[in-house]
């Protein structure tokens, strides 16, 4: 998915200090802010990364919420060849399909429960337009920032359908990493983890997690709490991110409604590396994302082009790049 933005913010990410979690995992919760995107009647997306508060999860950089959407009254999803670098993409669905094409010359349908991954690396295009049988359209796009030795890793796609664990008041669908159980094969460059939670009405459910990673959980449906067992915790609504420091164990999350509620758990270690974010690149300076733009708009070969996409504009522009250099945003801790 594309950064439909268009006057988009150049954002260093910089790591913080080392710290350790005397009092408990830190907690917050970062609240979402709503962007157009795509179509004639520009869809919204509720956008929880980056933010001023916190720009990376583990290596998650990138994260917008959408749907459900009538696609008769947004216009739906209709996203042109669009360019990446120095990331991988992560579409997961609960609802509708999307056609994506790219320039490794894949052309694949995105449906609900199956993961598709996109690794960009030193560049890549592809488009994404949701299908003419979708009336109803709702999921996640994510990133994940690569590290410097894989930022320039060839482009690749992978797909999974992740079978569901069941689990002591719900059920998880583990589509990066692994959780209760289940392992996906999909290949990431750090350690990840990316699941789907529904939980019971009413029903707590308790995750053994790495203490290395640092969490978020995104409430899709319903009103959830968060828990370490040390004492503490966040109660969410629907689009909050909840996120969870170093340190936890376990984490308990709670239903607070008479229905089932729907969560995705992300997590990583700290990511560790300084990287910059503009538009959809990701990259290392302010005279690489320069570089990056000129070559998108040359339309060089280091993005190659798109195949069998038949809207209105044939590759997005690149908007302007800002008059004032980046402006660093370092990563709070992760841990007291």
């Amino acid at each position: 998915m594309s950064n439909a933005e268009t006057r988009p913010v150049e954002i260093e990410c910089t790591t913080g200090p080392e710290t350790t979690a005397e009092n408990g995992p830190i907690l917050e919760i970062i609240t979402s802010r709503e962007v157009p995107l795509g179509g004639p009647r520009a869809m919204p997306v509720r956008r929880t990364l980056p933010q001023r508060q916190r720009s990376l999860i583990g290596a998650w950089c990138f994260a917008d919420h959408y749907g459900p959407d009538d696609v008769t009254v947004t216009g739906g999803m209709d996203v042109a060849p669009h360019p990446h670098t120095g990331l991988q993409t992560v579409s997961w669905l609960f609802t509708g399909e999307i056609e994506h094409r790219d320039s490794k010359g894949v052309h694949a349908t995105v449906r609900p429960g199956e993961v598709n991954l996109m690794t960009g690396g030193r560049g890549i295009c592809h488009s994404e337009v949701s299908t003419p049988d979708t009336t109803v359209l709702h999921g996640l796009q994510l990133w994940v920032a690569l590290p410097d030795s894989a930022r320039d890793a060839p482009r690749n796609f992978e797909h999974h359908v992740p079978a569901a664990v069941s689990l002591e008041g719900g059920s998880a669908r583990v589509f990066l990493g692994s959780l209760a159980g289940s392992t996906s094969p999909v290949h990431t460059f750090t350690p990840l983890l990316g699941a789907e939670l529904v939980l019971e009405p009413r029903a707590e459910v308790r995750l053994d997690v790495d203490p290395a990673f640092e969490h978020g959980v995104l409430v899709d449906t319903g009103a959830v709490g968060v828990g370490t067992g040390n004492g503490g915790g966040l109660d969410l609504a629907r689009a909050d991110l909840g996120y969870i420091g170093t340190g936890a164990a376990v984490l308990a999350l709670t239903n607070h409604t008479d229905a089932p509620a729907r969560v995705v758990l992300l997590g990583g270690e700290p990511f560790g590396e300084d990287i910059v974010m503009w538009w959809n690149f990701v990259g290392r300076s302010h005279e690489e994302i320069e570089e990056f733009r000129e070559e998108w708009q040359a339309e060089s070969d280091r993005f190659g082009a798109v195949e069998g996409y038949t809207g209105d504009v044939q590759r997005l522009p690149a908007p302007p790049l800002p008059n004032a250099r980046i402006r660093p945003r370092k990563n709070p801790p992760s841990a007291h």
